[in-house]
This record gives structure tokens, sequence and C-alpha cells, in this order.
């Protein structure tokens, strides 16, 4: 990408559209249209993150790391300069469609009882956590026709993979989770259980709510964080599968914290022995972990299915060990 094409992408892409995406929160305005909020970065203890919208740039006081919405994309999702021209190029395509399409599944749950009744039985018993994760439901049928009123293409939401190759919606009978970059489907019906777009599942779910927390509990599955937030836990995060990318074994490694490794107990025992791999990793890198044991054939949104609660739960976190 030549120098010219790199200026258009930066104009296209306004910086504090893009951390605001991320998570970030401006703490406050401090003149001349520039924002002052905690480091996303590096763990912050003191609005030190410089965000000017007129000049399209950033710069932290507190770890001296400074640029333009580039810079920003490599430093954050710590990947190279190629990779971060490529996780913009997207973003700039595809979050717009991600957030339109995300409302309109949001607008179909409540019309939907069967959808509704799924997550009551897995445990999502109040409305506060499903508005918390934006959770949604994907009907079928009518995606594809809403979003062309809105100017999208048909060809561009088939490469996006939110529509067949016979224009079906992709994320039909599911409910609909959405992530950083991607969504999740779990499926009601018939159809394969779990469904992502294609790409990347991104970083450790809600990354930027726990990330200062001195103690974090990490979970394997959506369902597992819904409960345990729902039961009042705010320091709990979900790496969507018991494997953890490399981005998100080291969200958990850039600051001081205690990891609280809450897998599933599963009969063949893959969770705990992929909980015991990670608590090996983080302790080498100086991170104590902590694993929680479920009681048998359990995760943890099933602990709270079968009538287990918050206090219950909290004594399984005091006996958990590294």
């Amino acid at each position: 990408m030549n120098r010219k094409a790199l200026d258009e992408l930066k104009h296209q892409i306004p910086l504090l559209d893009y951390v605001q995406a991320q998570g970030w929160q401006q703490a406050r305005p401090i003149g001349f249209g520039r924002f002052l909020g905690l480091c996303p970065l590096h763990t912050d203890q003191k609005p030190s993150f410089l965000v000017d919208p007129n000049k399209n740039l950033f710069f932290c006081y507190g770890c001296r790391r400074g640029g333009d919405v580039i810079r920003f994309a490599e430093l954050y999702h710590q990947v190279e300069f190629s990779q971060a021209i490529a996780l913009l190029l997207e973003w700039c395509g595809l979050a717009p469609l991600l957030d339109q399409v995300t409302d309109f599944y949001r607008i179909q749950l409540f019309r939907h009882r069967d959808a509704v009744a799924y997550l009551y039985d897995r445990g999502l018993r109040s409305s506060e956590v499903i508005e918390h994760m934006r959770i949604g439901y994907a009907p079928g049928r009518c995606l594809r026709g809403w979003l062309n009123q809105l100017g999208y293409p048909t060809s561009t939401l088939r490469q996006a993979g939110l529509v067949t190759a016979i224009s079906r919606d992709a994320f039909h009978q599911r409910v609909v989770f959405p992530l950083e970059g991607n969504l999740y489907g779990r499926s009601i019906g018939n159809s394969s259980p779990h469904l992502f777009l294609p790409g990347s599942k991104g970083g450790l779910y809600a990354w930027e709510q726990v990330r200062r927390e001195p103690e974090i509990i990490l979970m394997e599955g959506l369902f597992d964080y819904a409960v345990l937030w729902q039961a009042g836990f705010r320091n709990v995060t979900c790496s969507m599968g018991s494997h953890l990318n490399a981005r998100q074994f080291q969200q958990l490694c850039d600051g001081p914290r205690t990891v609280y490794l809450a897998f599933d107990s599963d009969a063949n025992q893959s969770g705990q022995q992929a909980a015991q791999s990670i608590s090996r990793r983080l302790w080498a890198q100086g991170i104590p972990a902590r694993r929680v044991q479920l009681p048998e054939g359990q995760d943890p949104n099933d602990f709270f299915v079968a009538g287990g609660d918050a206090h219950q739960f909290q004594r399984l976190l005091e006996a958990a060990r590294p």
C-alpha cells in the first residue's frame, strides 16, 4: 500500500471512533477538542491517554507511546504493520455492517418466544444481562432484505459470511452474540451448535471492562460468562473455547493480576487439562493462576442452572488451587 492509500485509510477512520470501538472511554475533555482517559495499552491508574481528533493522533503520558490510528492498531492488537492495515481495512467496511446486524437481531429476540425460552433454560433470567451482552436472535429469511434496503448489496453480505450462497441467513435459528469484529451464533434448532463469521474470534470477551481488575475469572463460553455476570461477578471474561489464541494469552499477561480458571469439568478432562496448561504458562510469565474445581460433568453455566448460587461459587473460588 503506497503513501497516498495509507493517508486515505487514516482519513477514513477517525482515531476517536476506532479507540472507542475497542471499549475506550474518555474521562473528560481537556480543551481544544481533545480527550483524556485511561490508557488501553497498559495498566493505567489515572487518565494518561490523550486523543486529539483534530490531528487524528494519540499519545500516552504513562507508557510514552503515540501515533496515528495505524500505530494504535499495531500496539493494541499486538500485530505488525501489515496486519494492522488488514485489520483496519476490515473494520472500516465490516464494523458498521455488524452494528446494523446486531441491532436487527436484538429487535428480533423478544419477538420469538422460542429464543427467549432457550435463553431462560440456559440460565439467562434477567433482561439486564441480555442487554449487557447485546444478545439477539436470527429468525432467518428477513436479514438480507432489510440490509439490502439499507444499501448493502447481497454480494457484500455473502463475502462477510452473513448470508449463504443461496442468500439464506447464515445464523438462521440461532441466538447471536456480538463479538469484537465477529458474531457468535448458538443454534436453538437442529443445526451444528456453534457458528462464527469467517476470521478471528478476537480477544477475550469484554476485556476492556475487566482488564484493570486485580483478580479475573476466565471461562470457556459466553453462557458461562452470562450466568456469572448475572450473579454479580463483574470480573469475568471468556475465551470462547479452551484454546487461547496468542492475543488472548497476551491480554492475560498485560498487567499484574491473579487469574482464576473456571473451565469445564468434562468427563474426558479436556477442560481441566487445558486449564492446567494455561496455568503453567501464566505462572511462567509471573501471573498467578488458580484452577477452579467445578462438580464433575459441569461447566459454570451448568452449575448455576442446576441451582448453584453466587455464595456457593465464591466458595469454589476460595478453594481454587494453583
